[in-house]
């Protein structure tokens, strides 16, 4: 049986940081401070829920982050 992988740490960054930015400027301070997958959604949007070590989500609203959480 294969092992099962460990998920590599994340950044120590706090999501609440990234609320009122504007969108590309917060896609690129979370990709400066480690994070390995960004992802910007309207609000609403169908995704998946699955949770991925390194993922930082954002709600956009307007061109600013009105929502962000891990995974």
């Amino acid at each position: 049986m294969a092992p099962i992988p460990t998920p590599g740490a994340e950044p120590e960054d706090s999501p609440e940081a990234y609320v009122g930015l504007e969108a590309h400027r917060a896609e690129r301070l979370a990709r400066e401070r480690g994070w390995s997958t960004v992802r910007s959604l309207p609000p609403g949007a169908i995704i998946t829920m699955e949770y991925r070590a390194g993922r930082l989500n954002f709600e956009v609203v307007n061109g600013q982050v009105r929502r962000c959480w891990k995974g």
